[in-house]
C-alpha cells in the first residue's frame, strides 16, 4: 500500500511535469518565430535559440516538483506517510531531483559556454557567398576555446573553493548553515557545478535588475496607456511630409541658377532626403495598420487591457513588497554578511509566501503559480530588452522588434533570457522563502496539556517547519542546498534585491513620464532598407 501511494504521487507529480515541458516547447516556438527576421532567418540560430529558451524553462518548472514531493512526504498533522518513514526511501526521491538539477544545469553550462557561442561565431564568420564552411567552422570554433577555458576555470575553483564560514560566526543558526552546507556530500563534482551556475546566476541577476525590473513597469503602463490613435498618426505624418518636401524644395531652388550648393545645404539635403524616406516608409506602415483587422480588434479590447496592466501593476508591486519584506527579515534576523543573510522561515509576514503555503496543499495550484510567476517573469524582461535592446554598457548592440530580429541577436537574447530565468529560481526564494525551504511541511512539537488538572501530560501539536524543527522531521529542498552551496553568492543576491526594488521605483518613475507608443512602435527606424518592408506586406 506504501508503495503503491508512493508510486502514484510520484507520477503525478511527474506528469505535470511532462504537462508543462509540452507548453514551455510550444511557447518558445512562438515566442522566437515571432520576433525572428524572415529575411535572415537560420535554421541553426533558430534551433538553438528555441532549445537554449527550453531548457531554462524547464530548469525552473522543476522547482514545484522538487516542493511538493518533500510536502507529499507528509500528512497535514505533520506526521510522515507510511513510504516516507524510512531515511533511505526519503533520500532517493529527493536524489531523484537532484539528479534532474544535474543534468539540466550540465546542459545550460553546454549551452552557455559552447552552443550558443559557437552558433553564434559561426553565422558571424559567414562569407557572403556561403562557400568556404571549413573556415567558418575553424573560426569559430577558434573564439568557442576562450569561453570554453572560463567554463573549465570556472568549474576548477568551485570543485577546491572552502566552504567554510570566516571565523567568528558562532550561532546556532549559522551551526545549522553549515550542516546544510555539508548535508549534500563531500563530493568535489556538487560544489563545481554550483559554482559555475551560481557564477552566471550572479550574470542573471545583472539581466534582472537591467531589464525585468524595467519591463515589470513598462509593460503594464504600456497597457494601459494604449497606443496613439492610428488615423491622428497618419494626419501627423502626411503634415511631416508635405513639411519635409517643403524644405526640400526650398534648398532646391537655391541651385537653380546653376549655382552649386554649400557643403551645408547638401548635407542638410541629404538629411532631408533620409528623413523623407523614412516618413514615406513609415506612412505606408501606417496604412496597413489602419487596415489591419488586429488593430480593430485592439480596439475593442481596450478595456481588457486596461484591466489587466492593472492587474499587472498590481503584481508587480505584490513582488516588490514581498521581495521588501525578505529583505527586511534577512536584515534583521539573519546572521549577517558572512552567513549571506541566509534565515530559515519567516519572522516578518509575507503576504507571497503566505499564499503558496495556503495554495501547496490543492495541488498543482501552487504549481499553476509558480509557473506564472516564471512566465511573468520572461513576459516583463522581454518587454525590458524590446524597449531598451541589447547594450554593452553605453554601446547598443542590437535591436529586438518583431519579424525583424537578426539571428545574432536571437542568441543574446536567448543567453539573456536564459540567465534571467536562472535567477529567477533564487528571486522566487527571496519572494518566499519558507515555502521554496520547505513547502507546506509541519512537524509535531509536545506541548503541556492545558487545564490545571492536566499535571505532566503532554499533547502533540503540529507547526510549520522552520529553524528549530529537529533535523530529521523537516526535509529541505534540494533546489534550495543547490542554490546556497556557497555563502558569498547569497550575500552578493542579497544586495541585488535592494538594487532591483530601486530599479524597479526609478523605471515606474520613467515609465510613468513617457507619453502613449505609436501603433507601429519599432518597426520603422532610420537604419531600415526599403525592401524590410516586405516582411509586413506580406
Amino acid at each position: 500500500m506504501a508503495a503503491q501511494s508512493l508510486l502514484t504521487e510520484s507520477v503525478l507529480g511527474w506528469s505535470i511535469f511532462t504537462v508543462i515541458l509540452l507548453v514551455i516547447l510550444v511557447f518558445c516556438w512562438i515566442y522566437i518565430r515571432k520576433f525572428q527576421s524572415r529575411r535572415e532567418s537560420e535554421v541553426i540560430s533558430t534551433i538553438t535559440a528555441i532549445c537554449a529558451l527550453a531548457i531554462a524553462l524547464i530548469t525552473s518548472a522543476l522547482l514545484p516538483v522538487d516542493i511538493f514531493l518533500v510536502s507529499f512526504m507528509k500528512y497535514p498533522n505533520g506526521t510522515y506517510k507510511e513510504w516516507a518513514a524510512n531515511n533511505e526511501t526519503r533520500g532517493q526521491i529527493e536524489d531523484t531531483v537532484l539528479y534532474g538539477y544535474y543534468t539540466l544545469y550540465s546542459i545550460i553550462l553546454i549551452c552557455v559556454f559552447l552552443w550558443i557561442p559557437f552558433v553564434y561565431f559561426y553565422y558571424e564568420e559567414r562569407d557572403d557567398n556561403n562557400v568556404n564552411r571549413c573556415s567558418q567552422v575553424k573560426n569559430a570554433l577558434k573564439y568557442t576555446i576562450g569561453f570554453v577555458i572560463v567554463c573549465v576555470a570556472l568549474l576548477l575553483i568551485g570543485a577546491f573553493v572552502p566552504l567554510a564560514a570566516p571565523p567568528g560566526q558562532n550561532s546556532t543558526q549559522w551551526e545549522k548553515v553549515q550542516y546544510l552546507f555539508e548535508e549534500l556530500g563531500s563530493s568535489h563534482g556538487l560544489p563545481a557545478l554550483s559554482f559555475s551556475i551560481s557564477s552566471l546566476t550572479l550574470i542573471g541577476m545583472l539581466a534582472v535588475i537591467t531589464y525585468t525590473a524595467y519591463g515589470m513597469s513598462v509593460m503594464p503602463l504600456n497597457l494601459i496607456k494604449g497606443t496613439r490613435s492610428v488615423k491622428y498618426e497618419r494626419l501627423e505624418n502626411t503634415e511631416d511630409i508635405d513639411d519635409v518636401e517643403h524644405q526640400i524644395e526650398k534648398l532646391k531652388s537655391k541651385c537653380q541658377d546653376g549655382r552649386p550648393l554649400s557643403s551645408r545645404d547638401r548635407n542638410n539635403l541629404q538629411e532631408l532626403e533620409g528623413k523623407l524616406q523614412v516618413l514615406r516608409r513609415r506612412g505606408r506602415h501606417l496604412e496597413i495598420a489602419e487596415r489591419n483587422c488586429c488593430t480593430k480588434v485592439g480596439s475593442a479590447l481596450r478595456p481588457f487591457k486596461i484591466l489587466l496592466g492593472i492587474f499587472f501593476i498590481l503584481v508587480a508591486l505584490l513582488f516588490t513588497i514581498a521581495l521588501f519584506i525578505s529583505n527586511l527579515d534577512k536584515a534583521l534576523h539573519s546572521a549577517g554578511i558572512s552567513s549571506g543573510f541566509i534565515i530559515f522561515g519567516t519572522n516578518l509576514t509575507n503576504p507571497l509566501n503566505e499564499l503558496l503555503l495556503a495554495l501547496q496543499p490543492v495541488f498543482p495550484l501552487d504549481y499553476i503559480l509558480i509557473t506564472v510567476i516564471t512566465v511573468y517573469f520572461v513576459l516583463t524582461s522581454m518587454a525590458g530588452i524590446r524597449n531598451m535592446g541589447i547594450w554593452f554598457f553605453w554601446i547598443r548592440l542590437y535591436k529586438i522588434r518583431p519579424k525583424k530580429t537578426r539571428p545574432q541577436a536571437l542568441l543574446f537574447l536567448c543567453m539573456i533570457l536564459l540567465l534571467i530565468v536562472l535567477h529567477t529560481s533564487y528571486m522566487i526564494y527571496s519572494l518566499a522563502p519558507q515555502y521554496v525551504m520547505y513547502g507546506s511541511q509541519k512537524y509535531l512539537v509536545q506541548m503541556p496539556s492545558p487545564g490545571p488538572t492536566s499535571g505532566n501530560t503532554t499533547i502533540n501539536t503540529s507547526r510549520i517547519c522552520d529553524a528549530d524543527a529537529p533535523e530529521d522531521q523537516c526535509t529541505v529542498t534540494r533546489s534550495y542546498l543547490f542554490l546556497h552551496k556557497f555563502w558569498f553568492f547569497s550575500t552578493i543576491y542579497y544586495f541585488g534585491n535592494w538594487a532591483f526594488i530601486g530599479a524597479f521605483l526609478i523605471g515606474l518613475v520613467v515609465s510613468c513620464c513617457r507619453g502613449k507608443k505609436s501603433v507601429i512602435e519599432g518597426e520603422v527606424e532610420a537604419d531600415d532598407s526599403d525592401f524590410s518592408d516586405d516582411e509586413y506586406v506580406h
